[in-house]
Formats: C-alpha cells, structure tokens, sequence
C-alpha cells in the first residue's frame, strides 16, 4: 500500500494566523517501484535531523492534511501500495505547533499527549485514534477518481498525449473513469451487503491511487522541462525529449499509460455483472432508504433529564404572539441523537402548550419531502382520519380548510429538506392559521433552518456532566436503586465524558451497563471506543451515519479526509481548504469559479450541516472549527479503510490503507514506509538546524512545512520540487535568506514566511511566480538591488497582482528617493489583499527625512477593497489622504510614528471598526477639521460618525489635546480644549449638547494621554478602562446627562434601524480607572446611570479617599478590585473600615495594597 500524506500532529492546538496554505496529496507508486536505496535515500539523514526531539507523525496513504494549524498540527503520511508498502503520498511528522499561547492552547483542547512524548516537546501533541469497523464507504475514493479526471483532460497533460502519441488512450481512459465514476454511488450502498461489490471497489481503489501516481508523474515531467526551457515554448520535440534518455521515458511512460487504460478497462467490464446504476443527479434528490422509525408526539416527563431549560425556552418562542404574522416558524437544530425529538415532544406534552392551541399536529417528515405525503399526514393527524385518493388539488383545499382561522402548533420532525422552492409551496398551505400559529421544525442542518425559520433557530447543546450522568443512573441500574458503588460512580463520571452530552449515546451505554455488575466490566466500556462495542456500534452510529448518507458525494470525501485530525482538534479552515485542493477533492464546474471559493463553500456546507462547530473567531470572521467526538467517530467510522492509525509496533504499513495516522516517531518504520511519492510533509516545530539536500528528490510534494525550525538556510535542492503549492516557513527566526532560485519553484502559490524575523532581502525571480496568492512577507534590503547576494527589490511585486490574505512590508526607511520604486509596487491593483503592514522600522529619528517617508507613503496606496491596515514607524509629518478613502476598512492601527501630527478625516469609513493609536508623540488632534463639520454630519446623521466602530485604542499620545484642533471654520485660536475649559458659557453648553457620539463603541482603552481634555462623547459603551490620564473628557459624557438636550439620552447601538434610547454609560459592564493623581473623590454622579457595571477596577489612585454613596446603586456589580489605593484600602476594612457598608454586599472583593 501506499501512503498518500504524511502529516505530524503538533503538540498545540493553535496557531499563528498564517494565510492559505495548499498542502497537496501523497500518492503510490504502483508500476515501478524504486529500489529500497532510492526509497530510503531521504529518510537517514532526516531521520537524523529529528531524533533530536521526540515527535508523533501521522502518514496518511491519500493525503492527510498536513500542517500546523490551530491546534494541533497533525500529520500525515500516505504509504503506497505495491507488494511492499511504503509512504509515499505524505508525511507528517507530529512535533510542537507554533502558538500564539501555549497555555490558552493547552486550555482548548482535552487531547493530552503520552508522557513519552510530553517529555521533550514544550508544545502539546496530539495524536489521532482509529477504531476497527466493518468497511464502509469509498468517500475518499470519490475524490481521488475526480482527480484523475481533472488529470486526464488538462492542458498539462493533453500536449503530451499528441507527441507521445497516445491521446487516444488519455481521452479513452478519461471516458472509461468516468463510467466507473458514475456508478460508484449505488456501488458503495451495495457493498454493505454484496461482498463481490466490495471486491470490486477495492481493485479500483488500487487502480484509481496508481493511475493518479501515475499522471503525477507526467506532470512531473512537464515542469521540470518548463523549469529547464525557462517557460519558454520550444520545438515540442526539444521539451520533451532534452532530458537524458528521452525515447527511452517517452515509450515508458505510452507503455504504462496503456497498461493502466487496459486495467480499468477490465475493471469497467466488470461492474456490468453487479447491474450498478448510474446515479447523475445530487443525492439530495434521490430517494434514500433510511433506517429510523416514524417519531410519534408522545413522551412522558420521567423520561427527559435535563431539558428542562430547553423547554422553557421553546415554549417562551411559542407562546410568544406579538408578532407580525400569522404563523411563525421555529427551528431546533442539532446533530443526531442530541433529543431534537425528545425536546419536541416534551414540549408539545406541556400543559400550558395544550391550553393554547386549538389544534395540535405531529408530522414525522424524514426521508423525502413529498408535499402530497406531508399534507396527507397533516390532515390525518389533525383530524384523526387519513385522506385516501385524493390528488393534490382536493388535498391542498382539505388542509386549508382544517387550518382556517384556527391557532395551530405543527411539529415537523426530522426535516432534511434543503431546497427552498418545496418548502415555499408548503409553507404557502400553512398560512392559513389564525395569530399565533406555530410551526416547529427538527432538523440536523442550519440549512434547513435558514430556509424554514421566521426566527433565529434555537441551537440544542448537550447534557452537561451531571445530567448525563442522571441519565447514565437511570439508564444503567434498576429503578429504586439508592446506593450505588462510588467505584462504579467514579467510572461512570469518566463514561459519560466520552459521550459529549449525546442523550443517544448515554442511553445506548446504559443499556449496555446494565447487565455489566463489575467494576473491570464497567472499566473494559471506559477504555474501549464506543465503535468497538457491538452494541454501541449498532445503537449510534446508524442514526449519525444518515447524515453522512445525505452528504453529496463531493462532500463526504471532504469530511471523510478530517477523520485524520485528531479528537477536540481545532481546525484551521484555511489550511483545512488547501489540504482538500491538494487532495483534488474540489470541483470546479466553471473556470471563472477559482478553486478556493468553491473550497470554502463546500466547508459552509458541512458547517451549515453541523458536522462542524464554530469554535474560535481571529480576525474579525469564524476561523477555527471542532468536529464533536460523535461526529469524528462518525468520520473514522466511514473512512477506516483509507484512514488508518499504525500501531507503535507495526513494522510496516497496513496492506488496504492509503491515509496513515501514527501518534509516533520510529526510524526503522520510516525507512520502510516512506518515498519519494509523498505528496506533503510538515515537520514544524521539531528545532531542525538545517535540511538535508535530499529533500529534493520528494519531486512529487505539493506541501511543505518547516515552520518553527531553527533553519538558517535552505538547500538548494528544494527549488527541484516542481510541484510544491504550499511552502511554509512562519516563524523560522533564524531563516537568513530564501533560495535563489525560487522562481524555479513553478507551482508555487502559498510562501509563509511571516515571523522570519532575521530574513535579511527577498531573492531575484519573485516576479516570475505568477500563481503566488500568499507572500505574508516582504523584507526591503540594506544593500543595493541587484547586488552579489541577488538582491531583488519592491518592483519584484508589480506583477503579483492575485496575492490575497496580509502582507506585511519591512524596513521601507532603507529606501532613499525611491518614489519610482514604491510605485512599481502597485499596491492598488492587488485588490484580493485583505491586510497591509507598512512597517518604516527607523533605526532613530536623526537623520529621517520627512518628505521621504510622505512620498514613499504617497506611492504605497492599497485598493479600496483592503481590510486591514497597520502603519509602524513612519516618520512623516502627515499621514496620506488615501487613507480616507479606503471604504472597506474594518480594521485600522497606527503606531510609534512619532513625527505625525496630521491625520486624515477618519470618521466616515463606513466599514471601520476597530482603530488603534499608539505612541504618537507628535500628534495633538485627533482631526485638522472643523468640529462643526462634524457636528452638522452627526445631526443630519448619527450613522455618518463613525458609524461601526466598536473599539478603540488611544494610548501613549502625551501631546494629545482634543480630538479637533478648531471649532469654528478658519478660527485657529479656539480649540476644543479651550470650550472644555469654560463649561459655563451658553456656547459650550451648545457645543456639549451637539457634540458628536460614537454610536456603537463598545471597549475604549484610553491611557497615557495626559493632555486630552475634549473628544466625542461614548454613551453605549461595555468596557472602560482610563489611567494615566486627565479625568476632563470622560467627565464630559458622564455629565451629559445632567444637561439636557439632545445629549440627555442616546440611541442605542444594538439597535440601528428603530433605536431605542437609553442613558448615558448605562450598558458599562467594566471600567478601570489607574495611575489618576488627580482623583479625590468619585462623584455621585457618575453611579447614577451604571446599573449595568458589573466590574470595577481602581489601581494607584493614591489621593482617593472615599467610595460615593452611590455604590449602592450599582446593583449589578460583582467584583471590586482596589490596589495601590492605601487611603482607600483602609477605608474598605473588612467590618471596621468607614466604607465597608457602602461594599459589602459585593460578592468579589480584591483590595491590597500590591498592584499583583
């Protein structure tokens, strides 16, 4: 067998944002396999490289996803098969993941790695389980069949076909596979119970992983004379036939392609006498034969434990009738086997529900959705008698009709329907009910609740560990049963863990428990996999395999390949996205649709089914993703032929295997299982000093990651792998410099070099890697461009216009009078980029020249379409207008640009919401404009101030006055710190009353900027923290409320399109106040609107003496913590201190006279 990837599990469980990765597959040599000295010609010397750390690797035959991700990098290998196995498709070693925090990393994942391991690694590892089943479906096969597809027709390939003179046999194979291809459907329900099927599609398994080595070669082939002709198009005989003995690979490669034409050939012939039939259409739309009973509506209130929140819940939506229409619809979305049903029926059996609807209606709809057979079975179940043969017409008029006017609850069960048009035209016979009408609907898929909910679907969770466990007791022991072993209770804690909360799953355990009186009995259930036990096989894994069963096909290779993450592993869906495309499991059906997008909307699609959770927002957007343990068994469960966990044992590869998991580092293993065919490698994180040149005999790797190494160098060797997509380097500090001939690296399309902090310039040939869509770095040299070290300078990014994710620019002081040079960039043409760091790095403000920096800025002017953008260490005296017009900006930070004291009108970015402001020494407002301006867009429209903004930085600004330097049009002298100043003029109170609010600001963070008296006021505010800082502008919103006027109340920020109002600072959940000298005292004042403060901070006041009585109307605040405050601390003793009345009913108190 082959391995197809191999791919290492990192300790962590998360990672450094990195941009898209496109880690490829691994694939099997079939024909001619190399000698032992050639397979093994890598593996000694890196073998060598990472004995140094102790390590888990995972080798996956197909192709594993390889890389650091999220959480825990997982690797895989992929091990070919052919007489000997050996790993050829990839290899992933697992070492330690780089990580934002080690620690927060170790918090999100329960996976904890065997203390062998843990020893060495500061990371945590995680390695991947498998279980034993009876083989089930070829979801993977699916994908590696759509590959060879692709392969056959494209354009890479079809030159050869006519000089080799076999594009007949290509287009004839092409033909033939996708026959097989069409029957692989009906063929994978008839192997459950037709052994010769199931023969069947193993020969074509072997076939269709040699076939796709096989092709992986010619393209080899086709890159590597590209690469030697310069992309050059030469005589097709001199392309093809200049390497040493052409004719002789030449009439290899026709002979083998024949062969291989002829093998599925026979495999075609074959299937005719299994009669499989051709399946053409989405599976949606086929009829499936599914395996659970009719669901009924009743249920007894004994039998539910824990869903009593749940139902509380549900019932509150129902019996909820101020709404606008008739009849409203509900959805309770959740995986199966959560109690969807159970909940249903528990509520439809409340007391209170029964006395509120006129008509109740239970509708088990599963399979398909027929209109006519749910319309039948609505009618029956309301009026106690079952239409009989009546068309549609008559049907549709005998529903209206029971419906009319009347207050109905309608249960449809175990909805899968996904096609909005059906759902329209029963929805359409629905509305005839009176007000107050519900319908309620269970289903797996958010899809489905998108379609059907006029409400936000109600998300079911599982029981939480002391449920469970009620429900285990219950299941488990007999009725009446008071005592109970602690031993047992002990083990059973630990059972039920297992279960996730599944009520399915605990109660198939139970049942199994039951009859098991013993503690090792009770041991052998912990410790084995829920999949192993007969029972618990049978209970649960059919009803979560039906949701696999509605998968499309391009869809289940896609869920089946992440059975090789581990359990609670944090799934990064970009890297998730590259392993499928290197994998060729997506399916492009139109070439102006790239790959990437279709990649990301077959991930919604699973997500939206709910065979992923969303677990982690980075960057503004859901990035980071769990599978529940269910559902991963579910995915180990479908894909065991293909996915396989070696055991530490195992001398060699299982012979059926074509995706390898391995939670361990073996050499021998190594040596015999791996090959020049692997498809990706990821060894991150194993402190590698150095990679052996031998890495450039893996010339079918499409995926590379030595992040996290102490490289200095890489081996020239590597710029031979032709077919490398993905090379990843993140935080490879020691890295010196790039290959010098990367433009040789044809196939590139992903370069992370982000945190290769001592990267000293960027190699010449940049230009020439067309397909590169992630550069996360680009470092500007000291030396001159073109220099002995082959220097290549900005211009080397003119071309690059499909780059995309961030990219960051460094040391752009260096450049002199290079106006020409930073325009060469042409930033504003690369409109998929989605951040920008310019990063000045001067090394002194002696010397700078402004007008450099202003014009080098000038010339550095990103699309309108960017999201991100940071600015560090500009010594310009004006930050650029383009700024202003960057209208899809969400999220802006400038810092250390110490000479700045201009910035652009900032406050109309529509989009902005995040905006940071550090160390800028220089700067004195916030704005050069009028504040009447202001003041006058605010008035007309409170949305055209900044509109989104939901948190902002002001920090280390000493200079900082006000936010505008003037307040009447052309008059300099009047500055809003002069109005602040003199709050008794009928003028200033215009101003305060008029002043301009932030409308959705939610976290201010405001700190040393000692200077600032005046700036927008923030009533809707969160979180507060202020230190260091004078007291005058927060005083200002504060205060607003006392003054009348327009200010007295704002318009919420929950709530855009009818505002409600509400005082100012009455949404505070948090504020701290530090390092203020100044205060003295807190005035009543301010606790009169903070009825929402629920934390409250105060640190090195050292002049505060007293709490306000006011602290007893904070009714909602739980923690008070007070330090370097030791008048104040006095004050608060506990029992004894003056003001401990006014706190003790506070339930957290930190009051010390430490800041730690």
């Amino acid at each position: 067998m082959r391995a197809r990837h191999v791919k290492k599990t990192p300790h962590s469980n998360k990672k450094k944002e990195s941009p898209a990765e496109n880690p490829s597959r691994t694939h099997r040599a079939s024909f001619k396999p190399p000698s032992r000295s050639q397979r093994t010609s890598f593996t000694p010397n890196l073998h060598n490289l990472l004995a140094r750390s102790p390590i888990h690797a995972i080798c996956s035959a197909s192709s594993l996803p390889s890389r650091r991700t999220s959480t825990t990098a997982t690797q895989i290998a992929g091990a070919e098969r052919f007489r000997r196995r050996r790993v050829r498709r990839t290899w992933k070693q697992t070492g330690a993941a780089v990580s934002h925090d080690p620690k927060e990393e170790r918090k999100q994942s329960k996976w904890r790695e065997p203390a062998s391991v843990r020893a060495g690694c500061g990371a945590k590892l995680d390695t991947f389980s498998f279980f034993q089943q009876e083989e089930m479906a070829d979801a993977i096969l699916y994908g590696v069949v759509q590959t060879i597809i692709e392969s056959l027709g494209s354009s890479t390939l079809q030159p050869i076909g006519s000089i080799w003179g076999v594009k007949d046999d290509l287009e004839k194979m092409k033909n033939t596979v996708l026959a097989i291809q069409a029957v692989l459907q009906d063929a994978e329900e008839q192997q459950v119970e037709n052994h010769q099927v199931k023969h069947w599609l193993m020969n074509l398994r072997d076939a269709v992983y040699d076939a796709d080595d096989l092709l992986s070669e010619f393209t080899t082939h086709v890159l590597q004379q590209k690469v030697m002709d310069g992309d050059k198009i030469v005589k097709k005989v001199r392309i093809f036939f200049s390497s040493s003995n052409p004719v002789v690979f030449g009439f290899e490669m026709a002979r083998k392609l024949k062969a291989m034409r002829e093998r599925f050939n026979d495999i075609s012939n074959d299937r005719d006498q299994f009669q499989l039939k051709l399946v053409g259409c989405p599976l949606e739309t086929r009829v499936l034969t599914r395996g659970r009973d009719q669901t009924h509506s009743f249920v007894t209130d004994e039998e539910v434990i824990g869903r009593e929140k749940d139902k509380q819940a549900i019932i509150d939506l129902l019996l909820d009738f101020d709404v606008e229409d008739n009849v409203s619809f509900i959805s309770i979305v959740g995986i199966g086997g959560l109690g969807k049903t159970t909940l249903a029926q528990y509520v439809f059996n409340d007391e209170k529900v029964q006395t509120q609807f006129e008509l109740k209606i239970w509708v088990c709809v599963s399979d398909v959705f027929d209109i006519k057979t749910i319309v039948e079975m609505i009618i029956g179940s309301a009026t106690g008698e079952k239409p009989e043969n009546l068309v549609m017409d008559p049907l549709q008029n005998e529903l209206r009709r029971t419906l009319n006017q009347k207050k109905y609850l309608l249960i449809l069960d175990d909805v899968w329907n996904e096609d909005s048009e059906n759902w329209c035209n029963l929805k359409r016979l629905l509305m005839g009910g009176a007000k107050g009408s519900k319908v309620v609907i269970t289903t797996r898929t958010n899809m489905v609740a998108e379609i059907t909910s006029t409400i936000s679907p109600y998300f079911l969770k599982g029981l939480s560990r002391d449920q469970s466990w009620s429900l285990l007791k219950k299941m488990a022991f007999k009725k009446g049963q008071e005592t109970i072993n602690s031993n047992l209770e002990a083990i059973g804690m630990d059972i039920v863990e297992k279960c996730q909360g599944v009520p399915l799953a605990i109660r198939t355990i139970g049942k199994v428990l039951f009859f098991k009186k013993t503690e090792d009995e009770w041991l052998y259930i912990k410790n084995t996999k829920l999949t192993d036990v007969t029972q618990l096989k049978d209970g649960i894994m059919p009803v979560l395999k039906l949701s696999y069963d509605y998968l499309p096909s391009h869809l289940k290779c896609c869920f089946a390949y992440c059975s090789l993450f581990p359990k609670d592993y944090l799934i990064d869906k970009l890297t998730l996205i590259q392993l499928w495309i290197s994998q060729g499991f997506i399916q492009s059906s139109e070439e102006s649709h790239e790959v990437e997008h279709v990649a990301n909307e077959y991930f919604m699609e699973l997500l939206w089914r709910s065979f992923f959770q969303e677990a982690k927002e980075h960057g503004g957007m859901n990035r980071w993703f769990k599978m529940h343990d269910l559902i991963h068994d579910l995915a180990q469960y479908i894909s065991k032929i293909d996915c396989i966990l070696v055991d530490s044992n195992a001398k060699n590869v299982k012979e059926k295997g074509h995706h390898l998991s391995f939670p361990f580092y073996n050499v021998s293993f190594f040596e015999e299982n791996l090959s020049t065919y692997l498809r990706a490698l990821d060894l991150h994180g194993l402190n590698m000093k150095m990679l052996p040149d031998t890495i450039g005999t893996l010339m079918h790797l499409k995926y590379l990651d030595l992040s996290s190494n102490d490289i200095k160098v890489l081996p020239r060797s590597i710029t031979k792998l032709v077919n490398l997509q993905t090379l990843k380097l993140c935080e490879c500090k020691k890295l010196r410099e790039l290959p010098v001939d990367i433009q040789k690296l044809v196939s590139l399309k992903h370069l992370d070099i982000d945190g290769c902090e001592n990267l000293t310039h960027m190699p010449c040939g940049l230009e020439q890697l067309t397909s590169l869509q992630t550069l996360t770095l680009f470092v500007v040299s000291k030396d001159l461009v073109g220099s002995s070290k082959h220097c290549c300078g900005l211009a080397e990014l003119n071309k690059l216009n499909d780059l995309r994710g961030k990219l960051e620019i460094k040391n752009l002081a260096w450049l002199k009078d290079a106006t020409p040079e930073f325009k060469a960039i042409n930033l504003k043409e690369k409109q998929r980029l989605g951040g920008l760091k310019l990063m000045w790095n001067s090394e002194g403000d002696d010397g700078v020249d402004a007008g450099d920096d202003e014009n080098s800025m000038d010339s550095l002017q990103p699309h309108e379409s960017l999201k991100t953008l940071v600015v560090d260490g500009y010594m310009g005296v004006r930050v650029s207008s383009w700024l202003s017009f960057l209208t899809n900006l969400v999220d802006l930070y400038i810092y250390d640009c110490k000479k700045c004291q201009y910035l652009p009108p900032l406050y109309q970015l529509p989009s902005l919401r995040q905006l940071g402001i550090w160390r800028m020494d220089g700067l004195e407002y916030m704005t050069e404009g009028d504040m009447n301006d202001e003041i006058s867009a605010s008035l007309a429209s409170p949305s055209t101030f900044f509109p989104s903004l939901r948190t902002l930085w002001l920090m280390d600004c000493h200079n900082l006055k006000g936010w505008w330097r003037s307040v009447d049009k052309g008059n300099e002298a009047t500055t809003t710190s002069t109005i602040s100043s003199s709050s008794s003029s009928s003028s200033t109170n215009h101003y305060h009353q008029h002043m301009p609010y932030f409308p959705r600001l939610a976290s201010f963070y405001f700190r040393d900027c000692p200077k600032m008296t005046c700036m927008p006021l923030f009533p809707n505010l969160e979180q507060l923290q202020w230190g260091n800082s004078s007291l005058k502008a927060l005083e200002e919103t504060i205060e607003m409320n006392n003054r009348g006027g327009r200010a007295s109340s704002f318009p919420s920020s929950s709530s855009s399109s009818s505002p409600s109002f509400s005082p100012p600072l009455s949404k505070l959940k948090e504020l701290h106040l530090f390092g203020i000298e100044e205060l003295e005292s807190l005035p009543e004042e301010w606790f009169k609107n903070l009825t929402s403060l629920e934390t409250l901070g105060i640190w090195e006041c050292p002049n505060l003496t007293s709490l306000p009585e006011g602290m007893s109307h904070l009714t909602s605040l739980q923690t008070l913590k007070i330090r370097g405050c030791p008048q104040l601390k006095q004050r608060c003793e506990k029992e004894n201190g003056e003001d401990w009345d006014k706190i003790s009913h506070i339930p957290n108190l930190k009051i010390s006279d430490s800041l730690f």
